[in-house]
Formats: structure tokens, sequence, C-alpha cells
């Protein structure tokens, strides 16, 4: 298992796609699900992200519910919800740490069955904190550049998607340098949200960045493989109710001389989504 290089280096370009929270298209909705090993790299820094670059992603979902394939236009704003909840947040951590590839393995075997062995890990993250479901995520590939995305919990995987592999070409941004696969947000306890996603990205793309809701702070995602991924960890300024689904993320990629090439809150793809 490959398990590729740190956040912001170039991959070689596989086809796959990205996401977080974002809209897919009606139809294409009914396919979401409701409900050997080698020497590992270090995918991500390992440390707290570094400040904005560029970037955007879409709005994760209640707790326990599949993705919302939604995608969101524009900046939010703090807003009750529908329990009259304001959805101001501090972001507490962007940190990730990587999977162990015994680990990774478990967790694809449990997620894809007997299909694991088709598949090579690109990216596994463990996220900033552990929600009652989930505590990171893993992105894998096979010969034909299909992805999947698992999300795990401790040593077991699971998928959002019936087939797994309904992420792919599902929702590409303008300009098809980016791909969004899957994006959750889920309570973490009393007072914390967590919030995952991955996504796709082609060679034009050197470096991904996300940002959430109105901060316009931009957190780098972890590269490798042609796939992205991040995990972050908020805390509303009020207590999170059973109705709090979070802020949005956005994702920005810039070209190799840090030229931002794309960037979700210009995207017209996205523009009449509320």
């Amino acid at each position: 298992m490959k398990i590729g290089t740190q956040s912001g280096r170039k991959g070689p370009e596989y086809r796959a796609p990205l996401r977080r929270g974002w809209l897919v298209p009606a139809g294409a909705a009914a396919g979401v699900a409701a409900v050997g090993v080698a020497a590992v790299a270090v995918f991500g820094p390992g440390a707290e992200a570094q400040p904005p670059l560029g970037g955007a992603a879409g709005n994760p979902t209640r707790a326990a519910e599949a993705p919302n394939p939604r995608p969101t236009g524009g900046t939010d704003r703090p807003r009750p919800t529908a329990d009259g909840q304001s959805d101001a947040f501090s972001l507490t951590s962007a940190r990730t740490t990587p999977i162990d590839a015994p680990t990774v393995a478990k967790i694809l075997r449990t997620c894809l069955g007997a299909d694991a062995s088709r598949y090579e890990a690109v990216v596994a993250v463990r996220a900033p904190l552990a929600s009652p479901d989930r505590d990171g995520l893993v992105v894998a590939v096979d010969s034909a550049g299909k992805y999947v995305q698992c999300h795990s919990k401790g040593s077991k995987g699971t998928s959002q998607n019936v087939p797994p592999t309904f992420i792919n070409d599902r929702l590409w941004g303008t300009g098809r340098l980016v791909e969004y696969f899957d994006s959750l947000g889920e309570l973490a306890g009393k007072e914390q949200y967590l919030m995952t996603g991955a996504g796709h990205y082609t060679s034009d793309v050197a470096r991904i960045t996300i940002s959430f809701g109105d901060q316009k702070k931009e957190y780098p995602a972890v590269m490798a493989g042609g796939a992205f991924a991040y995990a972050a960890a908020l805390t509303p300024d009020t207590p999170p109710g059973p109705r709090y689904v979070g802020p949005s993320p956005y994702v920005h990629a810039y070209d190799a001389a840090g030229k931002k090439i794309y960037d979700q809150l210009t995207d017209p793809q996205f523009a009449d989504q509320p």
C-alpha cells in the first residue's frame, strides 16, 4: 500500500472526486446510503494547519446522517438553526495524524469486504477529535483510477455510498480541477463538532486549502495520489443542540506558482444554492 506524499506535494493524476456536504443531482443522490501492506509515508504535516492560502468546501450534515450532497455558495453568517441556536463557532484544531498501515488495511477490509484487495490507500488520517461514530478517513484508489472513501472508527471502516465507488464523477467543480467526495459534520461530545471531507484533484493542482463558514483563514488539506482530505474540530459559541449543522467548508486550489485556480466560493455552479 502506498500511502502518499506529504500534504502539498503533487501526486499522479487519478480520476476521482471530492466533497463534504455537497449537493448532487436528485437522481444521483438516490445512490447514497443513509445510514499487502508496505511502509506508510506521512500524509500530512502532523501539526496545526498553517495560515490561509486559498479555499472552500460545502455544507456538513447532521450527526449520523448520510452526507448531504448539497454544494453551497457564498459565505456563512451567524444564523439561528431550527432550534434557535447560532452557527457562530471557533475552529479549535485542524491537526491530522497518519494512520499506520496495518490499521489502514483493517479499515479497508471492514469497509470494502472482498473488494479491499483491489484498492491501494493514498490518504489515511485521524481527525483531531472523535465522534461516537468516526475518528478519521481513508481514501483509496483501484487500478482503473476509481476512488473510495471509508470513514474510520478505530480499525473499522464504513462507506456512506452504495456502491462505495458512487463518489466518482458525481460532482466536479467548474473547470474540472476539483471533484467532490463525501463530507460529514457531526457532534463530538457536548461542546464540539467534527467535520471531515475528501475529494480529488487533477495534475494542474499543487495545493488544496479549506476554509470554514465566514472565516477567511485557509487550512491546507492532506494531499496524495490525486486525493485530498481534511478534518477539523469546531467549538460552537453556544453548546450545539441536536439540530446544529455547523458552518460550510469551502475548497480552494492553487497551481505550482501559487496562483489560485479554483475557488468554490466563486464557482458559478454553486451560485444558486442557498
